[in-house]
């Protein structure tokens, strides 16, 4: 008979990513936008630090390149 079996790991991430939800439940409004641009701000900087330049140029050119319209008009992304 075979068995499938969980990995230990997977279920430690579960349970990580279970915790963590539920300490974001319990933040207040403010905590929780001040944890938001944290995150932003922390991202933003490993972009522009680690990031090769060609491929900054290129997800930025295929960004601006493959946009038409506008989301109030309800277009959507093209490419």
């Amino acid at each position: 008979m075979i068995q499938n079996k969980i990995p230990a790991g997977s279920l430690l991430l579960a349970g990580l990513a279970a915790f963590a939800y539920y300490k974001y439940s319990k933040l207040s409004p403010d905590d929780k936008s001040n944890l938001v641009a944290t995150i932003k701000e922390k991202g933003k900087k490993l972009y522009d630090q680690y990031l090769p330049k060609e491929l900054k140029n290129f997800f930025e050119s295929k960004h601006t390149d493959s946009y038409k319209g506008d989301f109030e008009s309800g277009t959507e992304f093209v490419g």
